[in-house]
C-alpha cells in the first residue's frame, strides 16, 4: 500500500533541525533550495507547485521569492526574530507568516544575563589569563561588582521582562526604553534611548532588527552609555554600527561589550576577536536542546494547523 500523497510542498529555504525536518517530511514533500544549483531555473519550473516557504529567522524569505511563487500561502518561521522575512509583501498577497515566539523567552533571557555577568565580572578573560600561565606572574585585575548596577533594557517585551526578572535577582535596579511606557511593569521608564544610556550601566539590547533599529546603536549612543558602561546585544547584529563599536572599544568610549549577534553572521570583525574586553558568542540564545525542541514543535503546530485547521498558531 502506498502512502497518502503530502498535503502541501514546501521549498525550504536553508537547514533546519534535522529531526524537525525527517518530522515535516512524513506528511509534506520538502524541496531543500540551499542544495538547488540554478535556482531561477529551477523557479521557472516549480514555482507553481510550491504551497509554503520553511525557513529561519536567520535565512527568512525575500520579496522577490514570495512574489515568484503564485501559489504560496504561508511563511513558516523556526524563531521569533522575521526582520529578514519581507512580512508587508506575504500580507499584501494574502501569505500567513508565522514564527515561534514564546517559548524561548527564558532560555534567551539566561544567555544574556550569562553573558552580561562573563563581561562584567570578566570571566572569559579570566580564563584565558589561567589558560596562558599568567596567574604564575601574578594575581588576576579586579572586577567591579554586579549588584547595586543599573541595567537598561532597550526593548521591554517578553524578553525584556524576562532579563529584568533575572539581574533584579543579582542586585540590579532595572530602568528600560521602549515605544511606549508599559503599565504591567514598575521600572523605571526613559522616553530617549540617550536617557536610559546615561543612566546605565549595562544597556541590553532585546529590540527586534529591520529597517527602524538598524544601527540604532552609534558612535553618539555609545558616548551616551560612557566609559564605565557595558553594551550586551542579542537582539539583532543590525542594531549595532559594528565600526562605532569596535572605535568606542579601542579607545575607552564604553568599558566592554558582550555579542551575541552580528551583521554578518558568521563574519565577525576581526578587530573584536583581538579585544580583551569583549564577549563574543555564535547567537546562541536560544540554543539549548530543550528550547530548540520546544520551538520545533511550535514550528510544526503553525504548519499542520494552517494546512490541516486553516489556522495558525502564532502568525505574525
Amino acid at each position: 500500500m502506498t502512502s497518502p500523497a503530502p498535503t502541501a510542498q514546501l521549498l525550504m529555504i536553508g537547514p533546519l533541525l534535522p529531526a524537525l525536518v525527517a518530522r515535516i517530511e512524513q506528511t509534506y514533500r520538502v524541496h531543500r533550495f540551499w542544495e538547488v544549483d540554478d535556482p531561477s531555473a529551477w523557479l521557472q519550473a516549480n514555482a507553481g507547485s510550491i504551497d509554503a516557504i520553511a525557513t529561519s529567522g536567520v535565512f527568512g524569505a525575500k520579496a522577490e521569492l514570495i512574489e515568484a511563487l503564485p501559489n504560496l500561502k504561508a511563511v513558516i518561521s523556526f524563531g521569533v526574530g522575521y526582520d529578514a522575512i519581507a512580512v508587508d509583501t506575504a500580507k499584501k498577497r494574502g501569505v500567513t507568516v508565522t514564527n515561534t515566539p514564546g517559548v524561548l523567552d527564558n532560555c534567551v533571557a539566561d544567555t544574556t544575563v550569562a553573558i552580561l555577568l562573563d563581561v562584567g565580572r570578566r570571566i572569559s578573560e579570566a580564563d584565558r589569563f589561567v589558560r596562558a600561565g599568567e596567574w604564575q606572574s601574578g594575581r588576576f585585575p579586579l572586577a567591579g561588582s554586579i549588584g547595586g548596577k543599573v541595567c537598561g533594557i532597550v526593548g521591554m517585551g517578553n524578553i525584556g521582562r524576562a532579563i529584568a526578572k533575572r539581574v533584579e535577582a543579582f542586585g540590579m535596579t532595572v530602568a528600560y526604553h521602549n515605544r511606549r511606557r508599559r503599565d504591567d511593569v514598575d521600572y523605571a521608564y526613559h522616553e530617549t534611548l540617550e536617557g536610559l544610556l546615561e543612566a546605565a550601566d549595562y544597556a541590553v539590547l532585546v529590540v527586534p532588527g529591520g529597517s527602524s533599529t538598524d544601527k540604532l546603536i552609534g558612535a553618539e549612543q555609545l558616548r551616551a552609555l560612557g566609559p564605565e558602561g557595558y553594551l550586551v546585544n542579542i537582539a539583532r547584529g543590525s542594531v549595532v554600527d559594528e565600526q562605532a563599536l569596535v572605535e568606542a572599544l579601542h579607545n575607552g568610549t564604553i568599558a566592554g561589550a558582550a555579542l551575541d549577534v552580528f551583521a554578518d553572521e558568521p563574519q565577525v570583525p576581526a578587530e573584536l576577536l583581538t579585544l580583551n574586553n569583549v564577549v563574543l558568542t555564535p547567537h546562541i540564545g536560544s540554543g539549548t536542546h530543550e528550547t530548540r525542541q520546544a520551538m520545533a514543535d511550535l514550528f510544526f503546530a503553525n504548519l499542520d494547523g494552517f494546512f490541516k485547521h486553516g489556522k495558525a498558531v502564532t502568525p505574525v
